[in-house]
Parts: C-alpha cells; structure tokens; sequence
C-alpha cells in the first residue's frame, strides 16, 4: 500500500554526505506501515526520509529542521561528532563516546543520543549469551564506529578491550579524546604491527574499518595470515552488512570463527531509535529484519 502524505504527516529521516545508500529509510517506513496497521487507534503518520547534507550545510540544515517541524533524525558520516556542538543537550552515554547518531525534538530543542551502543551489543546479548567477563575484545579501527564498540565492550564487561590501527597520532588522538571519561583506564590501544600477538587471544573480533565494503568487496581489514590465528569458536563481528558475508568474514568462518555482520547492528540501532521517536515500547522488529533482508535480496 502507498503511503499517503499530507500537511499532517510527520517527518522524521536520517542525515549523511552521502546518504543515497543508507538502508534506514527502507527499514523505518515498514515498521511505520506496519505500526499504522497494529494500532490505528494512535493515529501514527510519519515519513522517514534521507536527506543529503554536506558537511558545510549542516548548520543551516539543523536550523532548517526545527524551522520545518521534523520529529527526529538519524546521523551518520560524517555529521556523527560535527552535530554535537549544534544540540541543546546529549545524553551521559553519547557524551562519553563522542558521538551521536540519533537525535529528537524535545520541548523545542535538539536532544541527540547513541544508540549504535545498543545495536551492536543486542546480538551478543541475545543470540550468543556468555560471560564476557573472562574474554578478551579485539577491535579493528578508530573511527567514530570504534567509539561505540568499545563502549558496548565495557558494557558487556569484557575482561580485556584492545583497540588497533594504523595510524599512531590517530590512535593516540582516539586514545585522548576518552581523557575526561571513566571508560579511559577500560581499553589499551595498539599499532597494526602489534597484531599477531592479540588474535591468537581474541574471543571477540570486530571490524569498525570500513574495508570490505562496496566497492572494494574483495578486500579485508586482514590478511590471510594475520586472521589464521583466530581461535576456533572466536565470533568475528563486521559492522559491513553489504556483501553478506563480507571477506573479512568468510576468512573467519575458515578458522571456525562465528560470524555476525552488521545488519541486526543497523535493524537493533533503529529499533532503538524509534522507541525514542515514537514514544513506544514494542515495535515490529521482524519487519524491519525482513525489510531489510528482502530490499538486499538475501531472503530469510
């Protein structure tokens, strides 16, 4: 069924430079279908739309929003720390990693918060229960998504969290930017060089690079060799959802690792993001999977 737009419809969307390729839109919009059709009664009408915004617009773009009355928004590169001078608050959580990724109007101003923290540990929580606080985290990057994976890490309790890249003054400067929070003491850094003596001790291996992703779909963030030391029964975890399953994870799956790709990340961060939005608790999940899975042709 088309969803018909009018002068009540509600806007929320998600913003990035560029944005053509995010998969949020077509999750959103069938969990907002399939809301309208639960609960009738609430009279939901929204619209979740992308919106392109280069970075030198992001300021006019945000002015613009609240001009226009948009509920709320999703944040991705490379807008995920540049907005956070432009909120009127920040939650504690999105305040200690850095970054935001979800944002709403609140009594006439911008609260954003993190909610890629809940995405990424959900799968962990849920389909592979244990107790992390005797495992060893390993993860690859220190970007923005590393941010969040390491927060999850603490969250989770892991016993040992263990950053790596492969520029120095970008580790140290990812390094410092935790100086004022209590997660500082929580994570160690380490140089790419420094690799094949932490996968041989890694029950969690994360990719937050974006190596491996379209185009580049034959690449990995590791070799052949460095990745032949991961423990058999490690779960190796790509936040890379296209292609499914990216290099780095079918390398993996040749050690015996098990794998996880970023899609339930992208379905559980939204999930989250539209609690928030909406004001709702239960919301249809299995439809914004099968959205999801059915628009990237992967089925069930």
């Amino acid at each position: 069924m088309t969803k018909k737009i009018t002068g009540k419809t509600k806007l929320l969307g998600v913003i990035g430079h560029p944005v053509e390729h995010s998969l949020s839109p077509v999750m959103h919009n069938a969990a907002l279908a399939q809301l309208v059709e639960d609960i009738a009664q609430l009279g939901l009408d929204y619209i979740y739309l992308p919106f392109p915004i280069e970075p030198q617009n992001l300021e006019v773009a945000i002015a613009g929003f609240a001009a226009v009355g948009v509920v709320g928004f999703s944040v991705t590169i490379p807008h995920k720390q540049a907005i956070i001078p432009l909120l009127s608050e920040i939650t504690p959580l999105a305040q200690t990693i850095g970054a935001v990724n979800t944002v709403s109007r609140q009594n006439n101003q911008w609260v954003g918060t993190n909610t890629d923290i809940e995405g990424f540990i959900a799968p962990l929580q849920t389909t592979y229960k244990q107790d992390w606080s005797q495992k060893v985290a390993v993860i690859l990057g220190n970007g923005g998504a590393a941010r969040a994976v390491v927060a999850g890490c603490i969250q989770l309790g892991f016993a040992q969290i263990h950053v790596v890249g492969r520029n120095m003054q970008r580790l140290q400067e990812f390094r410092n930017s935790w100086s004022n929070s209590s997660l500082a003491d929580k994570f160690q850094v380490h140089q790419w060089e420094e690799l094949p003596k932490l996968i041989p001790q890694a029950n969690l291996l994360v990719n937050t690079t974006p190596i491996g992703m379209y185009p580049k779909v034959d690449e990995s963030p590791l070799s052949v060799e460095e990745i032949a030391n991961l423990p058999t029964g490690a779960i190796a975890y790509d936040l890379i959802y296209i292609p499914k399953p990216t290099q780095f994870l079918q390398q993996a799956e040749k050690q015996g690792a098990i794998a996880i790709d970023g899609l339930e990340m992208l379905v559980q961060q939204g999930v989250a993001a539209l609690k928030i939005w909406l004001h709702l608790e239960t919301l249809p999940v299995e439809v914004m999977r099968q959205a999801l899975q059915n628009h990237l042709g992967l089925g069930k």
